[in-house]
């Protein structure tokens, strides 16, 4: 019996929760975890430390899934359909560069299709993409009362206001990704 070939992405595109309730939408995506990367600081940060904005961390998620049913291009394209990747460090209300659209690559393929997804995309806005594009040193997952937030809050304010339409622009754009 063949083992099943799994990948992982890890992207930031403003609040966690926003993306995580995305990604878990998506056919081949077997996980979301919402989390922490790209910070200086030692240690494992707290939520309340990234919204200081002073360890350097990005809210971000990584996405499991599986390359056979959804390529890291696909998921990708999707991610920069999902937020606005023209706003340096917000989306949205929130602002501070732990809200900041960002690829954290985790290797010189994922690196390589990054680049040529942002490039294809460019012409698609009216202003500059600033999404940044690093290699991936860490990822802190977060606190357990962020993982799920939206599936295990879906009448809360911040999930009706701002995560509700995003979800409903995802299955306008992308409804042939979509879990049945």
């Amino acid at each position: 019996m063949e083992s099943k070939k799994i990948e992982q992405m890890t992207v930031g595109g403003g609040c966690f929760w926003c993306t995580e309730a995305i990604f878990d939408q998506i056919k081949g995506v077997e996980k979301v975890v919402s989390g922490y990367s790209g910070g200086s600081v030692p240690g494992t940060p707290t939520y309340r430390e990234v919204c200081s904005a002073l360890t350097g961390h990005a809210e971000v998620i990584q996405v499991t899934f599986d390359p056979t049913v959804v390529s890291f291009e696909d998921l990708f394209v999707i991610f920069m359909t999902s937020h606005d990747p023209t706003t340096l460090n917000k989306q949205g209300a929130d602002r501070g560069t732990q809200y900041r659209s960002v690829i954290f690559y985790q290797n010189e393929k994922q690196k390589q299709i990054a680049e040529n997804v942002l490039n294809e995309m460019a012409p698609y806005y009216e202003n500059p993409i600033v999404t940044e594009l690093s290699p991936l040193e860490k990822f802190h997952p977060a606190e357990d009362d962020h993982q799920n937030y939206y599936a295990n809050n879906p009448s809360q304010g911040y999930c009706t206001a701002v995560i509700s339409p995003k979800l409903a622009k995802l299955r306008k754009m992308h409804s042939d990704k979509l879990k049945q």
